[in-house]
């Protein structure tokens, strides 16, 4: 579809000011010539947070629905959800930057902004320690402070680091089942292949929802079969289900081990499951949750 006459306008304006708003480069005497961004829209709540923990923060002037973190980027302009944003609300702010999740859309939004003469930076999908270190250093490329991600990617391996030591105290192996809920009538349980599934693997635990590949819907006779010790589920997820007993209520879950003895764990959906530059700190917290024995003050 044709961008309308309006857009088409913006889309000028935008690449006008998109030239005008050019700065140094960053980079070094002798590297190759990059334009530092100085009007950046972000779309995706990891994406957000790695701009701002890479120090350019205040050049960001857009965010999505899912960029809660930090307070700062909160207060800033939204221009929708990341899967279903509005291509007049991101070229309304002027950026000569856009940097979005590989899951951002809708396609034709995309294309607006490529039409607008935006530079647009799409991150590859991935939900692994991997992933969110190969971002960390995509996006300080792309922001124009290449230097900046040893920083970040330093506080995240000392976080790491000390993930694998309690992780190395551990002497519980629980069955997790690792859901993600928007109300009773959406429940999701995470199979293999799936970054719950790798959460559930990096905190020591064994992944209940190994039968299934993806995220999928089970029925009630599949959650009571798989006899889950814990369930671990976004905390906006449980606030959607009305908290542990509303959780509870579903279909199956009060007659597993987990069940019976309400052992739910929330996450902060965004800090772990967005595997940003946060995940090191999700990531402890889990295993804390999961694994009593190694809480401070616990028997060794």
């Amino acid at each position: 579809m044709r961008p309308s006459t309006a857009l088409r306008s913006l889309a000028l304006a935008v690449a006008l000011a998109s030239s005008a708003c050019a700065g140094p480069s960053d980079r070094p005497a002798g590297a190759a010539e990059v334009t530092a961004p100085r009007r950046i829209v972000t779309l995706g709540g990891p994406v957000t947070e790695a701009v701002f923990a890479l120090g350019a923060g205040d050049r960001v002037v857009g965010v999505d629905l899912s960029s809660v973190y930090p307070e700062s980027a909160a207060a800033l302009p939204r221009v929708g959800y990341y899967r279903q944003f509005s291509a007049e609300g991101v070229l309304g702010l002027r950026p000569d930057l856009v940097i979005a999740s590989d899951a951002a859309g809708p396609t034709t939004a995309l294309e607006q902004l490529r039409a607008a003469g935006v530079h647009l930076e799409r991150l590859p999908a991935g939900e692994d320690l991997d992933a969110a270190r190969g971002n960390i250093t995509r996006i300080a490329a792309a922001i124009g402070r290449p230097d900046a991600a040893a920083a970040v990617l330093a506080d995240l391996d000392a976080e790491l680091a000390e993930v694998d030591r309690l992780r190395a105290r551990a002497t519980s192996r629980p069955r997790v089942l690792f859901v993600y809920a928007r109300g009773p009538g959406r429940l999701l349980v995470a199979g293999r292949d799936t970054g719950g599934a790798e959460l559930v693997r990096l905190a020591a635990a064994d992944n209940a929802g190994d039968a299934l590949t993806g995220m999928k819907p089970w029925s009630a006779e599949a959650v009571v079969a798989a006899a889950p010790d814990v369930v671990v589920l976004p905390t906006r997820g449980l606030e959607s289900l009305g908290g542990v007993p509303g959780l509870l209520a579903l279909p199956g879950l009060a007659e597993t081990p987990a069940g019976r003895d309400r052992r739910v764990v929330a996450v902060d959906d965004l800090k772990l499951l967005g595997f940003g530059p946060r995940v090191g700190q999700g990531l402890r917290e889990l295993v804390l949750a999961l694994h009593p024995e190694v809480r401070p003050g616990a028997d060794p």
